[in-house]
């Protein structure tokens, strides 16, 4: 951003090539519509071919054309970077990651088997990190880009049946830190978005126990619930100019959850 620069201007991802994985449905699906209607192409992404899918992708396509889909399970050995590949033959090598695809068990810490251990640990984590380790060398070499994670209120308000869900998420904001201080001389701002209760499918079960759901708004500040689109405005900063001195940091979007 030059201090010529208007903030509308500041706000453009003309030019940009973005992949959001997890963007079926949810956060994800809201953060990709809005990067696309600042004008960046986008990859969006579910586990596997879905009438959900295929409406993210009319949803950016309808401000974005060039935009497209890819599908991939990143529990699976080896997805992400056949997935990296099949987004940078869509729509070129994306300058821009948002990894926001997650896998979330509730169950209490003595019940969980090393297998959905496993699992939640290297979607939520360990994909994140082979696919910033798979677009940094571009961003690197153009000197821009935007590594970014999606977290979780979890990080520093564990619930007591997601400790494995928790736990990836409080690693993924340290890792965050860390690649800022690496990757800043590129050009590369690096950092977390961390959303508190939103109100999408996978809450649903949940909120919709009223004892539930009047427990967990009394934690929270606001009072109410988040919608995915509450996640998108806070996404665009961190992705544009706008945004350019902003790094290392957790961007909290949860009522006021963190600090209640």
């Amino acid at each position: 951003m030059k201090q010529t620069d208007s903030v509308r201007e500041a706000f453009s991802l003309e030019g940009r090539r973005a992949l959001v994985t997890g963007s079926a449905r949810g956060i994800g699906r809201a953060i990709a519509r809005a990067l696309a209607e600042c004008g960046a192409t986008v990859a969006v992404h579910g586990v596997r071919a879905s009438d959900a899918l295929d409406q993210s992708l009319a949803d950016v396509r309808a401000v974005s054309p060039a935009s497209a889909a890819v599908t991939g399970d990143l529990g699976e050995p080896g997805c992400a970077r056949a997935m990296f590949t099949a987004t940078s033959a869509a729509i070129g090598a994306p300058d821009i990651v948002i990894a926001n695809a997650s896998v979330q068990v509730r169950r209490p810490w003595l019940e969980v088997p090393e297998s959905e251990a496993l699992l939640q640990m290297q979607v939520n984590f360990h994909a994140t990190y082979q696919l910033f380790q798979l677009a940094f060398p571009a961003m690197r070499q153009q000197r821009w880009g935007r590594l970014i994670s999606v977290g979780s209120v979890q990080e520093i308000k564990p619930h007591p049946d997601m400790p494995i869900y928790a736990a990836s998420k409080a690693a993924l904001e340290n890792l965050i830190r860390n690649l800022a201080k690496q990757c800043g001389a590129d050009g590369v701002t690096v950092n977390n978005l961390c959303p508190g209760v939103f109100a999408t499918d996978r809450n649903a079960e949940a909120l919709n126990n009223p004892a539930y759901a009047e427990k967990v708004r009394a934690g929270i500040p606001l009072r109410n619930f988040a919608m995915p689109e509450d996640a998108a405005g806070a996404a665009v900063l961190l992705c544009s100019a706008a945004g350019r001195y902003v790094t290392g940091v957790t961007l909290r979007v949860d009522g006021g959850m963190g600090v209640a």
